[in-house]
């Protein structure tokens, strides 16, 4: 049996990271061998995430705080908005937009018939019962992908929140600002056309 080294074992774990390529794997490794400080940084961090991270209870966005994360444990955000993302870094992508001060939901992915994954795979359960408890949530705002998956789980929802009376709304999605409309796909330029405002 081909024994692999501690080196190879390392290139294998960072190629296994989202966007990680094998050649990236393979820099970052050996930078970390370059800076015995940034590798003893690197395991006391992963250690300190693995024992002291855990699920927000209010809206599973990871925390490191005792129960609730910072943005619901702030008493200045809207409790009649709420936000459902997919997954807990969409939260600070809306965060760092500046335009949204209500309250977030993590659903931790998208409906995939595909892949076996349903609504009882999510935290959907949670968030009608957090809509059903006596909360002031009057509109639920959707910021999911704009894929197949992130569609099917649109839907699903926008049906069951509508039928207990709340406004559902969706982010819009379209040709981003500053591109070339020539560089668009055409999924995306049929929805911008869906999705166009009057002036």
């Amino acid at each position: 049996m081909l024994r692999i080294g501690a080196l190879e074992r390392l290139v294998h774990q960072l190629n296994r990271l989202p966007g990680i390529g094998p050649k990236t794997a393979q820099r970052l490794a050996y930078q970390i061998l370059r800076e015995p400080d940034l590798s003893t940084g690197l395991q006391e961090a992963l250690i300190a995430v693995r024992e002291s991270v855990h699920l927000c209870t209010q809206c599973f966005s990871y925390t490191d705080e005792p129960a609730m994360c910072r943005y619901c444990a702030d008493h200045s955000r809207r409790d009649d908005l709420l936000c459902i993302v997919e997954e807990p870094s969409d939260i600070v992508r809306v965060e760092s937009s500046g335009a949204f001060r209500g309250r977030y939901h993590v659903l931790h992915g998208a409906i995939s018939p595909l892949d076996n994954i349903g609504p009882d795979d999510l935290k959907i359960r949670e968030l009608l019962e957090r809509i059903e408890a006596p909360a002031k949530v009057t509109e639920v705002i959707l910021a999911l992908d704009p894929d197949l998956e992130g569609d099917t789980t649109v839907l699903y929802l926008a049906k069951v929140l509508s039928a207990r009376g709340l406004k559902v709304t969706r982010i819009a999605s379209g040709v981003p600002l500053g591109s070339d409309i020539d560089y668009v796909d055409d999924r995306t330029l049929g929805r911008a056309l869906e999705n166009r405002v009057e002036l």
